[in-house]
């Protein structure tokens, strides 16, 4: 394992929306000593299977799992994502959005969350979108994260056995993290540092299926 080394990984089926990532990522100030590579997968069956797949084709030790609409524009997240980890080798798991409790349906945004981001409304508004417990803490503890950006300093596998699709391997993948024994935590950040560019608009067919999925094997 290369702790000295980051991997950055997307699950692609839209190339226009890589063409606009990779113009975020190409600006990141890359830590002295440290390497990036960009892992992009394309035609994945599910994102628990192009995540599994990537990891275990990468020997860095950290990792960041984005979705292709999220664009980074805090040129010195890598650094700080190093310096969270650092700051407790308990922390497994750092995201930009997270629920300090899941609540008992299993839908992460019935329930207040913890974020910095920006995001385009259905107006196609710019908006930015902070929300950040009061609290000296530098980062927040949470039970779990938002998959449009999510980033591990140890590899466990993606439960894509039940996760087949594209719904619920975030909330799946906290569970794993909490389940041995790590932290997941949300920096407390005053500005966002990326931009999800969903444009408010989710693909849901299949949503209630996982969260069933879920909730039969973590409980509610």
């Amino acid at each position: 394992m290369n702790d000295k080394k980051i991997c950055i990984i997307i699950c692609v089926n839209k190339m226009h929306y890589l063409d606009e990532c990779r113009i975020y990522l190409s600006r990141l100030i890359i830590p002295e000593g440290y390497e990036v590579e960009l892992n992009v997968i394309e035609g994945a069956l599910s994102m628990t299977s192009g995540y599994n797949e990537a990891m275990n084709e990468t020997d860095a030790k950290y990792k960041i799992y984005m979705h292709q609409d999220t664009f980074i524009t805090d040129i010195y997240f890598l650094q700080e994502m190093l310096d969270i980890f650092a700051l407790d080798d308990k922390i497994g798991m750092i995201g930009i959005a997270g629920a300090r409790e899941m609540p008992n349906d299993g839908v992460m945004w019935h329930t207040d969350r913890v974020f910095a981001q920006y995001y385009k409304d259905n107006t196609d508004i710019d908006r930015c979108n902070v929300r950040c417990e009061l609290s000296e803490a530098s980062i927040v503890d949470v039970e779990a994260v938002d998959g449009f950006l999510m980033a591990t300093q140890y590899d466990i596998p993606w439960r894509q056995d039940i996760f087949d699709g594209w719904d619920f391997y975030d909330a799946s993948q906290s569970k794993e993290f909490r389940k041995r024994g790590y932290r997941i935590v949300v920096p407390k950040l005053e500005k966002p540092v990326c931009v999800h560019d969903d444009g408010m608009i989710l693909n849901l067919d299949n949503y209630d299926k996982y969260r069933i999925k879920y909730l039969e094997e973590y409980g509610k």
